[in-house]
């Protein structure tokens, strides 16, 4: 099982521990609610029972005493005493401010009414009174405490989430960085070699058609040293012609490819039309490079790779289509992963670099616009025309 594979699983048993732990809250004081539902019930027949034994005179002073005393018991409870009309005759735990308005008491009785059903305070075959009343604040309060709770471990999972996709990825920051960096010195030594020797052929008079693929070739290591040095630093934009910087990446790669591999670059509006945007053109090469390599053998050196560019009021779109195997859909956003790879050889960092160059820097998008299997993939790059704050 790799890396990626175990942390799925811790991710998924956190998820399932916070479920449980919201369901068995939820069970545990849905069920103290209902006890204690039930408990205000018995409360408030008991009020009731109170309120028939202080209607009867036969009864002796001690009864009348603890009648008084179950009456005055009862401190959470809105409770209203009504006659058979159901004008208020008495409260306990209501505003009675609001008790003169008729409006506001029909209100109220129809509340309480939706929660639970009057209780019939019988004085004899005729008359009686009515308790009406609706469940404690406490009782309120305690039944959505679940749900409160559920929304804190909702958070707390959020905010774990992201502080570990937050630490995961400077992590991942940091590697790139470093390897970078270290590439980049690595690099600075052979290169200063080679050329001491090249000025060494040129003082020997040998041949300059040697000497001038030899000082491609350096200048090739140089490029890709300078790009290598720029990864962990905000590099410098400047307005470049979208199209030249792209026909001169496209030319690179067409002189190193199979001859059987046709290369097309088209604008909209026309060619000449200049296609502006703020680039730093050794980075912004190295993408279309990886692309072109990865849409090269996609079709195993033999198809076509065609360029559009479409100069929009506010984006460049760049769109590079190949005649390749294509990619499926559920791998449209894989690719771009550190490490992904169709390859038998490779690290699988060409289009994670390619994502980070574009995204981060030029502070632009790269995704897969379409593919299709056996028919080939369009890779859309959207550039800003604006410079942007990096």
């Amino acid at each position: 099982m790799n890396i990626y594979s175990r942390k799925q699983r811790w991710k998924l048993f956190l998820l399932a521990a916070a479920l449980l732990i919201g369901l068995t809250s939820l069970w545990y004081t849905n069920n103290l609610v209902s006890k204690l539902a039930e408990q205000e019930h018995i409360k408030v027949e008991l009020w009731a029972k109170a309120i028939s034994h202080l209607s009867d005179v036969s009864l002796q002073a001690g009864d009348l005493t603890f009648a008084l005393d179950v009456l005055q018991s009862n401190n959470t409870i809105p409770v209203l005493l009504t006659d058979s009309n159901y004008q208020v005759k008495t409260s306990i735990n209501v505003d009675s401010i609001h008790l003169s308005d008729p409006k506001w008491v029909k209100n109220l009785i129809n509340e309480m009414r939706s929660q639970h059903d009057s209780i019939v305070v019988r004085y004899d075959p005729v008359n009686y009174d009515l308790i009406f009343y609706k469940d404690s604040i406490l009782l309120n309060q305690l039944r959505y405490y679940p749900f409160f709770q559920l929304a804190v471990i909702s958070l707390f999972l959020i905010v774990s989430y992201l502080a570990f996709s937050s630490s995961r990825k400077a992590e991942q920051n940091q590697v790139w960085v470093g390897m970078a960096k270290e590439t980049a010195h690595q690099l600075g030594t052979p290169l200063s070699s080679l050329l001491a020797w090249v000025e060494l052929l040129k003082m020997k008079n040998k041949s300059a058609e040697h000497i001038t693929e030899i000082e491609k070739d350096i200048s090739r290591l140089e490029t890709i040293t300078e790009r290598f040095s720029k990864i962990g630093s905000a590099p410098v934009l400047n307005r470049e012609d979208v199209k030249v910087v792209t026909e001169h990446s496209m030319n690179y790669i067409r002189s190193r490819a199979s001859s059987l591999i046709q290369f097309s670059l088209q604008s909209v509006p026309n060619h000449s039309h200049l296609v502006m945007a703020p680039l730093n053109i050794h980075l912004f090469e190295w993408v279309l490079e990886n692309i072109f390599k990865n849409a090269i053998d996609a079709m195993q050196g033999q198809g076509k790779i065609d360029v559009l560019i479409t100069d929009q009021q506010q984006f460049v779109y760049i769109d590079i289509t190949d005649s390749g195997c294509g990619i499926p859909k559920s791998k449209f956003k894989t690719i771009f992963k550190p490490g992904f790879t169709s390859k038998e050889r490779g690290w699988g960092l060409g289009l994670s670099l390619s994502k980070r160059i574009i995204e981060e820097y030029h502070k632009g998008q790269i995704f897969v616009k379409a593919s299709e299997l056996n028919k080939g993939t369009t890779i859309r790059i959207v550039l800003n025309k604006q410079i942007r704050n990096i």
